[in-house]
């Protein structure tokens, strides 16, 4: 899909050394074709290499996309420069009267706070409740996906003994839906997390779905609402190296960290790593935005509600 995405963002250079189909305003602007329009809030630290990561997944498929990305304005990015959050990111106040196709938000590294301590939380299920109306269909992802359970589900977060952290083995328990058309039986994700969501709270909330799950991992996606709301709480979007950053990250400021699970070739961790989660996300984005978003949103984009 080509992606329409402001002409000097930082992630355009590198997708073009991947010979990924991005799409530069001045580009797109000649094309007379109606995009989806796709806000993303980015809630990760580094904002720069989420940006790349989710346009590279974006780009895989035939229509034009739109992309706006939104900050919050209660709180301030201490790992991206100021400049780039002025230049590609727009508030809430500046978008609560418009309606988009689609929404991904994003995972945050406050998961070990309880939901009401962040400091952010009153803004945040602001726009939670807000998309329930304005999106067609939303994508919440890691701590995202815990947040929005409880918000609207009341399904509450767990800590783990340790770190949830490596590419795990996932199974499918609804090969019908149309997420996972192309799918294999089994699949392999990365998951980087300290908190986990239970089976047994969301099986017995009638408005939710289990689509996938790992004997390791435990919950992978659940769905709300038809297909409005996907809970995703593996990171189908991170880059190779992702994983191998931040275990070097962690042990270089001296956390108890082991190296990420099934990730290294031969589990050996002087070895690169051995991917096998790129064709899933590929898949998992592209269907989304075909069954869930595009064959679901109205022509007028003002009819969601």
């Amino acid at each position: 899909m080509p992606v329409n995405i402001p002409d000097q963002l930082p992630a355009i250079e590198q997708l073009k050394r991947e010979n990924i189909f991005i799409m530069d305003t001045s580009r797109a602007s000649s094309q007379d074709i109606r995009p989806l329009n796709i806000v993303i809030l980015n809630l990760m630290p580094i904002k720069i290499t989420t940006e790349t990561d989710l346009i590279r997944l974006l780009s895989n498929s035939p229509l034009q996309i739109e992309i706006d990305f939104l900050k919050l304005k209660t709180h301030t990015s201490k790992n991206t420069p100021l400049e780039h959050m002025m230049m590609f990111y727009t508030t809430f106040n500046a978008i609560r009267n418009k309606k988009y196709d689609g929404m991904i938000i994003t995972g945050a590294p406050v998961e070990m706070l309880d939901f009401e301590e962040v400091t952010y939380w009153k803004e945040l299920t602001e726009i939670f409740d807000w998309a329930q109306t304005h999106v067609t269909s939303t994508l919440y992802i890691c701590w995202a996906a815990q947040a929005g359970l409880y918000h609207f589900y009341h399904i509450p977060k767990y800590p783990l003994p340790k770190k949830m952290f490596g590419i795990f083995e996932h199974t499918i328990k609804t090969p019908l839906n149309p997420i996972f058309r192309g799918f294999d039986d089994l699949f392999y994700v990365p998951h980087s997390r300290h908190t986990e969501v239970r089976k047994e709270d969301i099986v017995a909330n009638e408005a939710l779905t289990i689509l996938s799950e790992s004997s390791e991992a435990g919950i992978y996606m659940v769905m709300a609402r038809d297909g409005r709301d996907f809970f995703i709480t593996g990171h189908a979007e991170y880059a190779p190296n992702t994983l191998d950053q931040e275990y070097k990250r962690d042990l270089a400021k001296g956390l108890p960290i082991e190296p990420p699970l099934h990730y290294y070739q031969q589990d050996d961790v002087s070895k690169p790593p051995l991917v096998r989660w790129r064709g899933h996300a590929n898949l998992l984005f592209t269907n989304w935005l075909n069954y869930f978003v595009y064959q679901m949103t109205p022509f007028n984009r003002e009819e969601i509600h």
